[in-house]
């Protein structure tokens, strides 16, 4: 052997060293910023803000900021919508600068601290202090929102085409691992509060500003190991440029239409598996007649067998490749909702068999796309094309909604609302399994793996 060779060897030994220390330090911001998901907007925020918001109401019910007359109960739905108009406005400029520069880890420090810092705020969301709440949450979601643009585009970078499904899977499982642990213990201070010495809403406000704290604290994991890489661009700044990059963007998605035609088909199927989500409540309390106590140890029980399912589907995308993984994850979600409409009311054991098919789908479904999404991204342009990927997930993110309200208001019947959504799953499969997804790596200029 000569010393040329062994120089090789050595270099490529240390580069395999690197690129797995840089994906370990990347799972990191699944863990960190995963428990704002699960703790805060799925648990605490929208019941405890809401009650905020009722007691600034007037006799009727409703708050009034800037002079518009808002019912108490909308405050958080409201919220949450105006955060995914924000988050839509600068993701295109944070992905253009991002891209230009070359420079993702201090954007992704800025998004991930002021997250952090709105959630932690929240400890002092209280009495009447619904307009705090409203901005805190404002600034915490599109944040997330922006910082899961630059997250993301990293993994074309820190994994090869052949590993980039197990990575991606890995980040999903250590995300819901954390949220399932800081869940238990926030669970622990809220039910055992009077133990504890606090107050009920005193133990809210901790278990919110924990999240934020676990967020901050947890991502100097990724900011210490992730590096950037420089890229020379021509051109002003992003900031200036972002909305014309946005345009640039979808036009040339145009020059990579099975790209589009993907994303697409991810926008149909990942409305379904949100909507799901975030109606999965009001769906358990409302026509099911269960309480809440059943209805967080479900979200638990959704955590914890998602870890499994992220890391189990992984695995089968290494036999049967990451396209087939999804459409039999989206066939099984299907099966869940004709499950969730025969349902039977006041059947808790039932709810939980339900909660855990949709935890072992959930991840890997999620994950298993943002891999296979990563093949179909031309080199260099990384985070402009997450920037669209990312909005398809967040910023059209009311079309399920949409359909699930208007299906509940003409019928009047919140089982004939969970069943419309097959419409989503159906779309989305029928769509995905029109790409052709090999000659949609090659036409993006990418290797095309093995098993795909």
């Amino acid at each position: 052997m000569t010393a040329d060779t062994v120089d090789r060897a050595e270099g490529s030994a240390d580069g395999a060293s690197e690129r797995r220390r840089e994906q370990r330090g990347w799972y990191f911001y699944d863990f960190a910023c995963s428990v704002y998901s699960t703790s805060v907007l799925t648990v605490f925020l929208g019941p405890y803000l809401t009650s905020v918001a009722k007691a600034a109401a007037d006799a009727d019910g409703f708050v009034r900021p800037l002079g518009i007359p808002i019912r108490a109960g909308s405050v958080f739905a409201y919220t949450v919508s105006v955060s995914i108009v924000v988050a839509v406005v600068v993701m295109p400029l944070v992905g253009a600068a991002a891209d230009r520069s070359g420079r993702k880890k201090p954007l992704l420090a800025l998004a991930a601290y002021l997250g952090a810092g709105a959630t932690a705020g929240m400890f002092f969301l209280d009495g009447d202090r619904y307009l705090l709440g409203a901005l805190l949450l404002i600034v915490a979601n599109a944040s997330l929102a922006v910082s899961m643009v630059l997250y993301n585009a990293y993994l074309p970078q820190i994994a090869g085409p052949e590993e980039r499904d197990a990575v991606s899977s890995r980040g999903w499982a250590f995300g819901y691992t954390s949220g399932a642990l800081v869940l238990v213990l926030n669970l622990v201070l809220y039910t055992g509060h009077d133990s504890f010495g606090v107050s009920e809403s005193m133990a809210v406000r901790i278990c919110l500003a924990s999240a934020g704290v676990w967020w901050g604290a947890f991502t100097l994991v990724p900011l210490r190991r992730l590096r950037d890489r420089r890229v020379v661009r021509d051109g002003t700044g992003a900031v200036g440029t972002g909305w014309r990059q946005l345009i640039a963007t979808l036009r040339d998605m145009r020059r990579h239409p099975l790209t589009l035609s993907f994303l697409l088909a991810y926008l149909l199927y990942n409305d379904g598996i949100q909507t799901v989500i975030s109606q999965a409540s009001v769906y358990g309390s409302e026509e099911l007649g269960l309480d809440q106590t059943t209805l967080i140890t479900a979200v638990l029980l959704v955590q914890i067998l998602a870890v499994a399912g992220a890391l189990g589907m992984g695995r089968m995308a290494r036999s049967y490749g990451a396209k087939r993984t999804i459409l039999g994850s989206l066939a099984v979600w299907t099966l869940i909702l004709g499950a969730g409409y025969f349902l039977p009311s006041g059947a808790p054991v039932a709810f939980y068999a339900l909660a855990a098919a949709i935890g072992l789908v959930l991840g890997g479904s999620q994950a298993l796309s943002r891999s296979l999404f990563s093949h179909l991204v031309p080199s260099g342009k990384e985070a402009e094309y997450f920037s669209a990927y990312e909005m398809s997930d967040r910023g059209l993110s009311w079309l399920g909604p949409l359909v699930f309200g208007l299906a509940f208001q003409l019928t009047g019947s919140y089982r004939d609302a969970i069943i419309s959504l097959v419409v989503f799953f159906a779309l989305g499969f029928v769509l995905l399994a029109r790409v052709p997804v090999r000659r949609a790596i090659a036409a993006a200029g990418n290797p095309v793996p093995e098993r795909i």
